[in-house]
């Protein structure tokens, strides 16, 4: 709409909502701060049911003006029965409807990671990043100010759409008020779906930092932590884990049980998985019974080791890789299964990622589905490889500790609703 405009970018231009023909679902307001109660009075005329506000100029001012602007849309809203998302912010995404209205990159890559922000050009630039790595969006939502809709909100409509299998948030506090009901909600979210959460302002410079940039409340990092792990919320410290931890929660399946058995081609990424497995608290599985050391020694030649991390040695080709996979996913003692990798010249990286896809399938055709994670070293041939594995929903990493960590996450939330015993 465009009160001076018949027509924009070949497209029909209205000069108010009230003169669209039809039924308006979602308005996206971006007009100076001060016209937009009035252009939010029309959307509640017309029985627009939510809006995003992504004009600046209101809370985030820190004046007694911007307050009582901001202050005016909520009541504008509440009037009309208006759900308001912003002001403030850069937009929103849902990729199922193929819906972009935000002002960062156009393709972003489809999935079922639905990811909230607190901060806007973070928010922004993850978007490009994504893009970049094939991670794959159900839903980005730019939060701004949250004069209305706020995380808990956005955790009961995520808690029940059917394409968003995990949630992110990059969360650096909350109004007074607002922390409580977020908890309660998330508590009830995860026995349903994995909630992986940054949570800015960790550290005393950071909780300055925090304040000066939202006018969020920080608040005690000790109190978040406690109270995450009383609502069975992940906690990540980096961005980048927790979209690698997103990534296997949202392609991998469920582990089998809490043991764990890594094999590899190398013994030094073994030794810096079983290490990480330790770091992250993962129930690593060595020695291994005898049997099951028998199974895997047919994989490998005599100066192998089959104690666990399974190391099939520097010769191991497709075979080597496919049979062991396979043997270890249906053996049932064994819960979670993490393929070890390093570029060798006798296996081509994308040769082991279809041994790895193989094996996966193999056993789903038998009606045996556990998490499978791989870690894989190399160079850009190797990256490749990682690609495609999560591509056909294998989730895969640069380094075996981030390998670790991601299975981390994905026995996490296994334990929290019990399919995983302590």
């Amino acid at each position: 709409m465009n009160p001076k405009a018949e027509e924009i970018l070949g497209l029909k231009c209205y000069k108010s909502v009230l003169d669209v023909p039809d039924e308006v679902d979602f308005a996206v307001i971006v007009v100076p701060s001060r016209i937009v109660p009035i252009v939010l009075e029309e959307c509640g005329k017309k029985g627009v049911k939510a809006v995003q506000i992504i004009s600046s100029g209101f809370k985030e001012l820190g004046t007694p003006e911007g307050v009582e602007l901001e202050k005016k849309i909520v009541e504008i809203g509440r009037k009309y029965n208006v759900r308001i998302i912003g002001p403030n912010t850069f937009g929103l995404v849902y990729t199922p409807s193929k819906i972009n209205a935000s002002f960062g990159p156009r393709e972003v890559v489809e999935g079922s990671i639905a990811f909230i922000t607190q901060s806007g050009a973070l928010g922004i630039a993850l978007m490009g990043w994504t893009i970049l790595e094939e991670i794959g969006l159900s839903a980005l939502v730019s939060e701004g100010n949250k004069c209305d809709v706020d995380e808990a909100d956005l955790l009961e409509f995520f808690a029940q759409d059917p394409h968003t299998k995990v949630v992110t948030i990059y969360l650096e506090g909350f109004a007074p008020g607002e922390g409580r009901r977020f908890f309660e909600v998330a508590k009830k979210f995860t026995k349903i779906k994995p909630l992986i959460v940054v949570k800015g302002g960790r550290s005393e410079l950071g909780e300055k930092a925090v304040a000066s940039h939202t006018g969020s409340l920080a608040g005690s990092d000790k109190i978040y932590d406690a109270v995450f792990k009383q609502s069975g919320i992940i906690r990540a410290l980096y961005i980048d884990q927790m979209f690698e931890w997103a990534i296997a929660l949202s392609l991998g399946s469920s582990p089998a049980g809490s043991k764990v058995v890594a094999i590899t081609n190398g013994g030094g990424a073994g030794v810096q998985f079983t290490d990480a497995a330790c770091d992250w608290g993962l129930d690593f599985w060595t020695p291994l019974p005898e049997d099951i050391q028998s199974m895997f020694r047919k994989y490998m030649p005599p100066f192998g080791s089959p104690r666990n991390p399974v190391d099939l040695t520097g010769q191991a080709g497709i075979e080597a890789y496919e049979g062991a996979v396979y043997e270890a996913l249906m053996e049932p003692r064994i819960g979670s299964v993490a393929v070890l990798y390093c570029r060798v010249a006798i296996l081509d990286p994308m040769d082991f990622a279809k041994a790895v896809i193989n094996a996966v399938n193999r056993a789903r055709n038998e009606g045996v589905e556990k998490s499978v994670v791989v870690g894989a070293v190399g160079g850009i041939d190797t990256l490749e490889a990682i690609k495609y594995l999560r591509r056909n929903k294998i989730p895969a990493y640069a380094t075996p500790e981030r390998a670790a960590a991601a299975l981390s996450a994905i026995h996490k939330w296994a334990k929290w609703v019990g399919i995983v015993k302590e």
